[in-house]
């Protein structure tokens, strides 16, 4: 975890009650993301993820979930100088997919991802937001290993650590720029 990084989350996310439903606390991280600096050093926190000890960048992919692990999983495949694959909801993606239903902390879902985004081999660092039940992480986790790639890695913003998150991701190695 960088310095920077944590203290731009400290300061510029926000706490919104109540949304989207009756007791949810949603972490609002569009302050965060209208602040150059901040959001600067968060892409370059979640960045060291795909990267070895010496720097070198040690993923093919970089794969983001709907939404906002697209606004950041995109400037981190830019950062890593490799391709960014987007995981979609149902019926956003055209041509042919793999699909997985997965429940969330207050609902059920389906993530798609297309067949060819990512190749048979390929190493992929996997980018969101948050990490909160686990869901999320682990229908893309099962999305990019029905391609036949590997996910190397995963990092979020914030981990929120009274839920069960963790232990749905099993032994994927995980990173997390600030912690509640």
């Amino acid at each position: 975890m960088t310095q920077p990084a944590a203290e731009a989350i400290e300061r510029l996310v926000r706490d919104i009650p109540d949304f989207p439903q009756p007791g949810i606390v949603f972490k609002d991280i569009t302050p965060l993301l209208a602040d150059p600096d901040g959001f600067g050093a968060v892409v370059d926190g979640l960045a060291a993820a795909g990267r070895g000890p010496a720097g070198e960048v040690v993923v093919d992919k970089v794969v983001g979930m709907e939404a906002r692990g697209f606004i950041l999983a995109a400037p981190v495949a830019l950062a890593l100088g490799v391709g960014f694959v987007p995981v979609r909801k149902a019926g956003k993606l055209p041509g042919e997919i793999h699909s997985v239903s997965y429940e969330l902390e207050y609902g059920e879902a389906v993530l798609e991802l297309h067949r060819d985004g990512v190749a048979p081999g390929d190493r992929v660092l996997v980018v969101d937001d948050v990490l909160a039940t686990g869901g999320t992480a682990r229908a893309t986790r099962e999305l990019v290993e029905r391609c036949g790639a590997t996910v190397a890695a995963m990092t979020v913003l914030i981990e929120l650590t009274f839920l069960p998150g963790r232990s749905a991701i099993g032994d994927l190695p995980f990173t997390a720029l600030a912690q509640v």
